[in-house]
Formats: C-alpha cells, structure tokens, sequence
C-alpha cells in the first residue's frame, strides 16, 4: 500500500487517492503515471459510472493540504450521518435507499451502538479459514464413524460394504455438498440479497441493508469483506437440519463439510478480489475486473462470477 499522497485533479479540485490504488481494477500500474495529473478527461473517456464519480467525492482533500478530506453539502452522504451506527438511520431514507447504497464510499461503516453486537457484524479473514476448516474436518470424522455404525448394523441394511468402499462414499458425499454450494450462493445472492426493497418500507430497508446493501456501500472494509462467524453458525445449523431431513443420518455431515468447503474458499476469493493485487493478465485479474463492474456499474449481474472456479 502507498505511504505517501497520489494526488490526481478532477474538476479543478485535488484528490488524493493514495488508499484506492490497490483497489483499483485495473492494478496500481493503470494509475502510475497520473500522479498530479488532470484525470477529468481520463475518465469520460475511459466511461466510468456514476458510482465511480461519487467515490471520487470520497478522496477529495484540501487545496494545501492533501492529508485533509473534504466532503461537499448536499451531496448523497449527507442524508446519513457517519458518526452514529448505521443500522438505524438507513429505514428514513425511502426512495434515495438505492441510489445512496450503490454509491460506494470509502469508509469504516458502524453498524450498531453495542460494542458487543458491532463485534458479532464484523471479522477478520483469518477467522473464517481458522474456525470452519476445523468444523469440516470434524463433520467428515463423524460422518465416516455413522457410516461405519451403519454399515456394522443388523437394523439398517440398506447399505453394504459389498456396494462401494466407505471411503468412496465419503468423498463423493462431500463432494456433492462442494457442488451443492454454487447453487447454493447463486439463489441467495440472486433471489435474496438483490431484491429491490419497497421505498415505503423502512423495516425491509434495513433487513435488506444489513444481509447485503452494507457491502455494496463500503467495499473496502476489510472487517465486511467475509460473513462474520456468529450470524454464519446459524446458517449452517440450519442448513444441517434441512440436510438430516433430506440425506441418511451419516451423509448429512459429509455434505455439509462439502458446503463449508466451498464457502470458505469462495469467501476468501471474494475477500482477494477486493483487497488482493492479482498480477496483470492473470485469470484472478480478470475476475477482479469482472467484480468490480459488479459494485460499480452493472449492480444487477456480474456478481456470480466467483461461483463459478
């Protein structure tokens, strides 16, 4: 990360952008050489969107000195202040909702006054690797004991080591909860986290903000980046639940680690694609690219891409 001020003008004014540059798409090497240059004509050429423009706003620094930022009234983020928790404030905003949340600002968002519940909103990368992989490894040990509890059993005959060997249908169970876990993400991403909520509904705003719209509004917190292990507990209890309905009593855990497996790898690429700095032309640069038109142009599609490695 850069320790001293890249400062580019826009409009007349100064920006200093030296926070963005790893962020930025196209790679520290796109921004270089515009070092106190002129970008205004940069960037119409160059088609940025609208969201772009507002988190330039977020750079903007004092004529004499780069280190002080400067934000104009009136503009989106004076609908909401920034020094109070974040959760209850954004019901009010009605129909401006969806324009202030797809203007991504770069900025530590508070969610609640609690210390307490703020910390169960919030998480390092390390976190989700540390505690799930654990989990994982330890649903495939009880499900290899209930499958060879099952195969030893005089009541459940319905399996037998003649069919196929345990650990043959060890990995295959945990490979279809692997395979299970892009369906899995594409329909909560798709048919959840981006439904539009009614502008007259300050309760579905909120819910809708705090599932999802936090991300879209602050892109750069690191501390939002991945699912926070509290709220991600829940969801995985129930989703073991739905399984031991669906699956033998032994499979239910095999494929369950199948389907941590593959969120904790899709967390921690969604987690490189906005903090990492893939090399030029590389298949992970390409996605970054793709992602980033995600949160700041075409906000209804490109945000599957990390579902599909």
């Amino acid at each position: 990360m850069s320790t001293t001020p890249f400062v580019v003008k826009h409009d007349g004014k100064k920006h200093n952008i030296e926070h963005f540059l790893r962020f930025h798409p196209g790679g520290t090497n796109t921004l270089s050489f515009l070092k106190n240059a002129d970008v205004t004509d940069r960037l119409f050429a160059t088609h940025h969107s609208a969201a772009a423009y507002e988190l330039l706003k977020d750079y903007r620094v004092d004529e004499n000195d780069v280190h002080k930022h400067i934000r104009e009234d009136g503009d989106l983020e004076s609908l909401v202040d920034w020094n109070r928790p974040m959760f209850w404030q954004v019901g009010s905003l009605g129909p401006k909702y969806k324009e202030w949340v797809l203007a991504p600002v770069d900025r530590k968002l508070r969610l609640f006054g609690s210390d307490f519940i703020e910390s169960l909103t919030i998480t390092s990368w390390y976190m989700v690797p540390s505690i799930w992989i654990p989990v994982m490894f330890y649903l495939i040990f009880i499900g290899y004991q209930r499958l060879r509890s099952s195969l030893t059993s005089t009541v459940d005959q319905t399996i037998t080591s003649d069919n196929f060997s345990i650990g043959t249908l060890v990995i295959s169970s945990t490979i279809l909860g692997l395979l299970l876990w892009p369906l899995i993400e594409y329909t909560i991403h798709r048919w959840l986290f981006h439904l539009q909520p009614p502008d007259n509904s300050p309760l579905l705003i909120t819910l809708h903000f705090g599932i999802h719209g936090l991300h879209h509004k602050v892109p750069f917190d690191d501390r939002r980046l991945l699912f926070p292990p509290g709220p991600a507990a829940v969801l995985i209890s129930a989703a073991y639940a739905i399984y031991l309905m669906l699956f033998p009593h032994w499979m239910a855990p095999l494929v369950l680690a199948g389907m941590i497996a593959g969120y904790v790898t899709y967390d921690l690429i969604h987690f490189y694609l906005h903090y990492g700095c893939p090399r030029e032309g590389s298949y992970l640069y390409t996605m970054k690219r793709y992602h980033n038109q995600h949160h700041f142009a075409h906000h209804e599609s490109g945000q599957y891409t990390i579902t599909t490695i």
